[in-house]
């Protein structure tokens, strides 16, 4: 893939947000679904945006007669984790700890979330704690 996840325009990821609703869609679904009220050109703005996130390798593309069908090829999850390791790279010298107890400090967490982040420390010093699935 050789991409990182910093590497994606905020359009970019729109259209990875429906693609990930629907799990695959035609540059009309995706048209209609970003721009109700678009005509044409925001159809080749999204089939523009739908070939820079092919060539970037975060979307394939599957011929379905004179149609083409577009899925996501990078779950949300591996997305997430290339942006904060590029955050993390880029802001506290590949250090993911400062990352994340930022972003604890700041949150506004509800008690259901501060559950889950004990549970994740405890697998964490438990030693059972793999790469997370789900999130996707």
């Amino acid at each position: 893939m050789g991409r990182n996840g910093s590497e994606i325009t905020d359009t970019e990821l729109a259209v990875l947000r429906q693609l990930w609703r629907r799990e695959e869609a035609t540059i009309r679904e995706l048209t209609d679904a970003l721009y109700p009220d678009g005509g044409h050109a925001h159809y080749a703005t999204v089939q523009s945006l739908l070939d820079r996130l092919q060539s970037k390798h975060f979307v394939d593309r599957e011929k379905d007669g004179r149609v083409n069908r577009y899925r996501a090829s990078v779950s949300r999850a591996e997305l997430a984790g290339r942006r904060l390791r590029a955050t993390a790279d880029a802001l506290f010298d590949g250090a993911m700890a400062p990352l994340l107890t930022h972003l604890v400090d700041s949150a506004d967490l509800q008690p259901k979330e501060v559950t889950a982040l004990r549970e994740l420390v405890e697998q964490l010093d438990d030693g059972g704690l793999g790469r997370r699935k789900g999130d996707d």
